[in-house]
Parts: structure tokens; sequence; C-alpha cells
């Protein structure tokens, strides 16, 4: 090959790129850009927790198995992580806008579907092309941020960016338990059909698109496949691995494929050239420590949340409604923080923040691994307070670090990077803090079933019962008598409240790890470039 690979270029952006006019009126407006992705961007966020809240009314309505149930969660999951990437590739190819408003206009169309479906069949269709879609929308809007504001106003709009994600996922619960029980469950998903139309109609006038001169102009169909298969075959052993068990060969053998394919995936993108992700990328410390960073914080916080919303509901007996504004401190927390988070990395660089927000996060994982069946709601709105105050400075930092030490022509994939990095950490979360749940109710139920001097269980009745005590729910039936029910209750709770603590201890132990990454960050080298590329 006579010219030069993309992978070998100095991702840098060219020396003395001018600096952009001041927007006038309302195309390429940057607040108002921000305005206009973020209603967008809601959306997706929202439809990450929101959803949860409707499955039992769904798997009523539409006569669904538990296995039909949870496939209307991990289908959205797995289609939006294996196509983050590659979604945001196609931006930098095609722009930012038109991919955004794409996936605006078919994520708000498969919604209103879902609304329209009679079958769990077509349910679970349309949630995959809401991944599909959410993956053109996510990285998207980032790469209108980073085109859009210049470098000293970039980490502040980053901040609100990052506050519209967080209040959405955790403000999903909320207005989901109102819909459900005062609407139906189809409102969960005709809500975003309006929401739509205005991102839409917002995104039309106000959106501009700006594309690096060194824009990509070819696709690595083969990368493409080679790092959606790897995706999946990840995703999908995190997400079945509880149930087929962490040693089984089917868990062993997707795991097996999916670092096998991501192996010849680095090798595969040597010899393109115009690679789907230039493996210099990651030669940049920041922007691979940024990615680490991004995995770890989401392993701590969903991992953790995970389980909080168990406790507050099946240990409280709280409602839907009731849970989700326990989780207030958190939510109001991360709205207050991140664009202060922003002005304060903007000022003196995203290294202190970002190890300061993680010490704040390991420290609020440790609280919460004291919480016990009677804490009160004021010693949980501490540590989810602190929580949110300590995710919102990495929320906004690590985003910085990846989009910011990546070229202006790549900051779709970088983009898509964070995303993704989000994504799998998320399911790594879930799934290890589920595993440690299991082991813990596993050796300690039967122990604390006798000590409670309750009726001796066959081991198909211990079985299911550890299943129950894993989500925090007692294994009591109709005809057990109320004395024995709050017996069992009581061991139920104890037992559940003793993993979840294990769980918080390794979470908080993950986000020691995820603050000494942190160490590693600095300020985005390519962040000038940002809103001085070339604008068509």
């Amino acid at each position: 090959m006579t010219s030069q690979t993309t992978a070998e270029k100095p991702l840098r952006e060219p020396q003395g790129a001018p600096a952009p006019a001041p927007a006038k009126g309302l195309r390429g407006h940057p607040w108002l850009t921000l305005f206009s992705v973020a209603i967008g961007v809601m959306m997706v966020a929202l439809d990450g927790t929101i959803v949860a809240i409707a499955n039992p009314a769904i798997q009523q309505d539409l006569n669904a198995s538990l296995a039909d149930v949870q496939w209307i969660t991990n289908g959205y999951m797995l289609a939006l992580a294996v196509s983050l990437i590659t979604a945001g590739k196609l931006g930098d190819r095609f722009g930012h806008r038109q991919t955004f408003l794409i996936g605006v206009v078919g994520f708000a169309a498969a919604s209103g579907a879902i609304g329209f479906s009679s079958s769990v069949a077509l349910v679970i269709a349309f949630r995959v092309l809401q991944g599909l879609f959410g993956a053109l929308l996510m990285p998207a809007a980032l790469g209108l941020l980073r085109a859009t504001f210049p470098a000293e106003k970039l980490n502040m709009a980053i901040g609100i960016w990052g506050m519209v994600i967080g209040a959405s996922t955790a403000g999903g619960p909320i207005l989901g338990g109102v819909l459900v029980e005062h609407v139906s469950w189809q409102s969960v998903f005709f809500i975003n059909v309006p929401v739509g139309v205005i991102a839409l109609l917002l995104g039309a006038v106000i959106l501009k698109d700006h594309r690096a001169e060194n824009a990509p102009r070819s696709f690595d169909i083969g990368g493409i496949v080679l790092l959606s298969q790897a995706m999946f075959c990840l995703i999908w052993a995190l997400i079945k691995g509880a149930e087929w068990g962490w040693g089984d060969y089917k868990t062993l053998g997707f795991l097996g494929a999916a670092v096998a394919l991501f192996v010849v995936f680095a090798f595969s993108q040597k010899n393109v050239r115009e690679p789907l992700i230039p493996l210099a990328m990651f030669r940049s410390v920041p922007l691979s420590a940024g990615a680490v960073l991004m995995v770890l914080m989401a392993f701590a916080f969903m991992g953790g949340l995970f389980f909080v919303t168990f406790y507050l509901q099946n240990v409280h007996g709280l409602s839907p409604v009731d849970s989700g504004l326990h989780l207030l401190p958190l939510t109001g927390m991360m709205i207050v923080a991140s664009p202060l988070a922003g002005a304060m990395i903007t000022k003196f660089g995203p290294r202190v923040p970002l190890v300061g927000g993680m010490v704040c996060t390991a420290v609020a994982m440790f609280g919460m691994s004291q919480l016990e069946i009677g804490t009160s709601t004021l010693t949980m709105s501490i540590w989810f307070g602190l929580l949110g105050l300590g995710l919102a400075p990495v929320m906004v930092g690590a985003t910085e670090v990846i989009v910011g030490n990546a070229p202006m022509e790549l900051s779709g994939v970088a983009g898509g990077l964070q995303q993704a990095a989000m994504q799998v950490g998320g399911s790594l979360g879930t799934a290890v803090l589920g595993a440690v749940m299991a082991s813990q109710v596993d050796s300690k139920l039967a122990d604390n079933w006798t000590a409670a001097k309750l009726p001796p269980l066959t081991p198909e009745q211990l079985d299911a019962a550890s299943s129950a005590v894993e989500v925090g729910v007692p294994p009591v039936d109709g005809n057990t008598p109320p004395e024995v029910a709050a017996q069992i209750a009581g061991v139920a709770h104890d037992t559940f409240v003793s993993g979840m603590s294990t769980a918080f201890m390794v979470a908080g132990i993950v986000a020691v790890v995820a603050a000494m990454v942190a160490t590693l960050t600095k300020r985005g080298a390519n962040a000038e470039a940002g809103a001085g590329a070339g604008h068509i």
C-alpha cells in the first residue's frame, strides 16, 4: 500500500485552525444546539430505566413469559451496545446532524410502534429497532457538541449533557411508575412520540452540520462485522452468565469468542486504509484511561443501582413511584453538580475532579454497604446524595477526556466509544455484583433458615427460595400462616441485605481502582480543534 493508512497518521488537528465566527441566528447556535440534542438524548436515557417499571404490566397484558420480558430489555441493550461505535462512524462519514435526526425519527417511530403492538414478539422486535436508532442518536449528539462549542465552553456543555442523562436515567422509574399506574404501559412508549417530534423540529431548524476536512470517505465493512460480533458475544455472555452459570461452557464459550474476535478486529485495523477505530487513538494514555474509567464508573453505578431498587421496593415495601422519590437526592445532586463539574474541569483540568469524584463514589458505596433493613430515609439520602456528587464530575470529565483527546474527524467514533464503555461497564457491574449476591445468598440462606427454626426445605425448594431472596422477595405463598410468613420475610431480608452489603463493598473497591485510573487523565489534546472544524 503506497499511501499512509489512517491508523499510521498522527491523530492531531492541523495547527492554527481558524476560530469560528460567533453564531448568528438559530442555526448552529451552541446553547440552542445543546438544548436540541438534550431532548433527543433524554428519550434514549429514559428508556434505559423507564421500561423496567412497565415490564410486569406488559407480561400480564400480553401473556408473556419471563424470558420474553427479559428480552424486552436485553434486545434493546444488545442492539444499543453492538451498534454504538459503528453509528459514531456513520456520523463522522455523513455528518452528525443527519445521523442525529435519523436517530430521533427512528427512535420515536419505533416507540410508537411498540405502543400499538399486540404481541410480545412485536414489542421485542421494535425494542431492538429502538436500540439501533438510539445508537445513531447518542454519539451524534456528542459530535455536534464537540463541533459547535468553543473549547472554553465545551466542558460546561458536556456537564449539562451529562446532567440530562443522569437525571433521565434516575427519573425513569418515577415517570414510569406514574404512567403505568395512572395511564397504561403503552403510554411509557407513546410519550416518546411527541418528544421525538419536538426534537426533530428543533433539530431541523437549529442543528448545523460540521465536518472535519479529513473526515472518513469509506467504510471498514469487515471491521464493522468483527466488532459487532465481538460486542454481541461479550454483552450476551454478561447477560446470560447468571442464568447459565459463570463456569458453564456456554458462558465461557461466548467470552472466549469475544476475546478472539476483539483480537482479530485489532489486527484487521492495521491493514485498512480507513479503519473503523484507528488503533493510534489508544496511543493516547488519557483517552485509554478515560475509556477504562467509564467502564469502572458504570460498573459501580449501574451495578449498585440495580440492587438499590430491589432494596427500596422489596425490603422497605415502597411502590415504584416512592422508590423513585427516594432516589431524588441522587438525581438532584447530579443535576446540580454536573454543570459545576464542567466549570471546574474547564478551570482546573479533569484530573483532580475525576479523582475526587471517584473517591466520593467509593465513600458512598462503602456507606451504602452499611444499609440495614431499618435504615432511615435520611441516612439513605445522605449516601445517595454523595453518590450523585461523585458521579457528576466523572460523567462530565471522562466524556471530555475521551472525546477531547480524539481528533475532530473521529469525534463520532469517540462518542460511540464513550457510550459503549458505559454499556459494557453497566452490564459487567450488574453481572458481577449479581454473581456476588447469588454467592452470598447460596452460602447464608440455608443457615439463616435453620437458625430461625423454620420448616426444612428440599434442595429444589431451597433453589427456588434463593432465587426469590436474591431480589429481596420473601419466598412465601398465600397458604403460609402470618407468623411464619413474618419469620420468612425476616430471614429473606436479612440474607438479601447481607449480600447487598458485600456487593456494595466490591463496588466501592472498583471505585477506588477507578480513582487510581483517573490520575492518568488530562485535558483533551485536540479539544481546541472542535469549534474550529470545517463547516459544511
